[in-house]
Formats: C-alpha cells, structure tokens, sequence
C-alpha cells in the first residue's frame, strides 16, 4: 500500500480498530507496563511523542500514569484521530494533549521530545532504506538521550516460522465467526502489506538512524519491542 491507500485503510477501520484488539488486550496491556516501566526515569513534565497514535491506547496508559506529562499524537488518518481526541476528553488528558493529522516528516520542528512511541507503525514500511529514514525522522524529533520505545510485528527469518507463527496470531486476532475466505484475505495482507523483518534486522535499522544497540524489552507472539536513546541527529 502506498500512503494514501494506508490512510484510507485505516479511516474505514477506525470505528471498530479497538475491538478488533480486544482478544490481543492481555498482550497489550503487558506492553504498555513494561513501556511504563522503559519511561519511568524520564523527567515528571516529559514531553512525549506517539507517531501513530492510532485511537491513542498507549497514550491514555502512559497518560494515566504519569499526569503531569504532554503528548503529541500524530497519526496520518483523521478518522483514527478523531478518536484519540475523545478518548483524551473523555478520561480527562486532553489538555496536556496536541494533535497533528499527517506523516512524521511533516510536523513542524518545535522543542524536542523526551521520548517517542512508536508501536506497530514502522512494519508498514516496505522499504527498508524508508523505514531507516522514518527511523532517523524520530531520531531528530528527540533530545540526545530521549528514548524510543519502538513494537514491530517481526519473527525470525525461518519461512516455517512465520507461516506457524502468522496463523496462530490470525486465530487469536480474528472472531470466532470470520469466514475462511476472511482469513485467506487477512493472510495474504500480512504477506503483502507489512513488513515482517527479523528482530536483529529490525534493531540494525534503529540503531543506523540515529540510536545506540535497541535492546529488546518485550515479545510476545510477532510482537516484539525495543528501547533506544537517541545517540545523534540526522543531516538534514
């Protein structure tokens, strides 16, 4: 898919993106502490940046547990952030939150961030030296030494792995009335649309960008998650 066709993608989905993550909750919610965890040394005013936020799940997590922080939630689909605004007035954030609809590249450069989340995000980037760049794009974004805490969807680099590991995480994320037809569909996205790298190959990319060796802090059926401080700064 192409940026666009992405965008689109993810404005039909919004309205339901959260429930189709409902059966994946104990995943992610082991995620987010160990991210909270990751974050916990950052100072009690941190800035913090989300590309793709989404309908803003890790925001509220970290938002909850750290109220005198501020967010900036970017995410390309108006749809998706639509949400993420009335998830933030609705649980009382919303204040300490901006929100910008559109691509990382192009946020205006303000004061750097603490930190950045980036959770599964950069796997829609097919091209590798593109996914570098998107990496090094949120390098420039931080404070030398502000962290990144990045989840990608990877497995090793055994095709039977994948193909094992793709349908159990079909079968847990799909509902019990998804049709056959469905699941050969949601297959053949994952092998078309995303970009399932192996973790080493994954942790090279961040740390070419602009970051020091990404350590791997989660993993969890293809989800896998690494931190990294930002060690230099992109030419622009």
């Amino acid at each position: 898919m192409n940026k666009e066709e992405l965008t689109n993608a993810f404005n039909q989905r919004a309205s339901d993106y959260d429930k189709g993550w409902e059966q994946l909750s104990p995943v992610l919610h082991g995620l987010y502490h160990l991210l909270s965890s990751i974050l916990s040394e950052l100072p009690h005013d941190a800035k913090i940046l989300c590309v793709g936020a989404g309908t803003g799940a890790e925001l509220s997590y970290l938002a909850q547990k750290n109220p005198n922080w501020h967010f900036t939630a970017v995410d390309p689909s108006s749809a998706m952030l639509d949400i993420c605004r009335q998830r933030a007035k609705t649980e009382g954030f919303y204040s300490r939150c901006s929100f910008y609809e559109g691509y990382l590249e192009t946020l205006p450069s303000e004061d750097k961030y603490d930190a950045a989340t980036a959770l599964l995000v950069s796997h829609f980037i097919l091209e590798q030296q593109d996914r570098k760049k998107f990496f090094g794009e949120v390098a420039n974004k931080l404070k030398l030494g502000g962290i990144l805490t990045n989840a990608d969807l990877s497995t090793g680099s055994s095709p039977h792995n994948y193909e094992a590991l793709l349908d159990a995480w079909i079968n847990i994320t799909s509902s019990t009335d998804t049709s056959n037809e469905d699941q050969k569909q949601i297959r053949d996205m994952y092998f078309n649309d995303v970009a399932v790298l192996p973790p080493r190959q994954v942790a090279s990319l961040i740390q070419s960008a602009g970051f020091e060796l990404p350590v791997q802090f989660f993993q969890s059926g293809l989800i896998h998650a690494w931190f990294s401080k930002c060690a230099f700064h992109q030419a622009s």
